[in-house]
């Protein structure tokens, strides 16, 4: 059931109209907490959860300088340089912690579904379509 009103929600906030503009733009932070709740749904099924970690690898570029008017067309040039790559990797949770974290979750969006009845309510009578 919860879940339903999610479904209106995720269609809303891909169209452009006015009325839909001011239910995404109001009811951002109960689209953040469904994330966040799916999210840790996730990680309590798989046991584990994930962080995304920027590590850096020795790479060749391309490291030609820019043309200038003493020299318009510069030779080519690589240079081995240490590269930015952002990768997911598995982390250990503690699956007590992430259990009372969804509870805690989802008292949080009950109150913010609540306060998002008002707000659509107040949309579609400024936005009728």
């Amino acid at each position: 059931m919860k879940r339903l009103f999610l479904v209106p929600l995720v269609l809303l906030a891909a169209c452009g109209t006015p009325q839909e503009q001011c239910i995404s733009a109001n009811t951002r932070d109960l689209q953040v907490v469904d994330r966040l709740i799916r999210q840790t749904e996730g990680n309590l099924a798989r046991g584990y959860g994930y962080e995304t970690v920027t590590r850096y690898e020795p790479r060749w570029i391309d490291c030609t300088p820019l043309p200038t008017e003493e020299n318009p067309q510069p030779a080519s040039r690589m240079c081995f340089d240490q590269v930015p790559v952002t990768v997911r990797q598995e982390v250990a949770l503690d699956l007590n912690a992430e259990a009372a974290k969804l509870k805690s979750l989802k008292a949080k969006r009950a109150g913010l579904a609540k306060a998002a009845e008002a707000v659509i309510t107040a949309c579609r009578a400024k936005y009728p379509e």
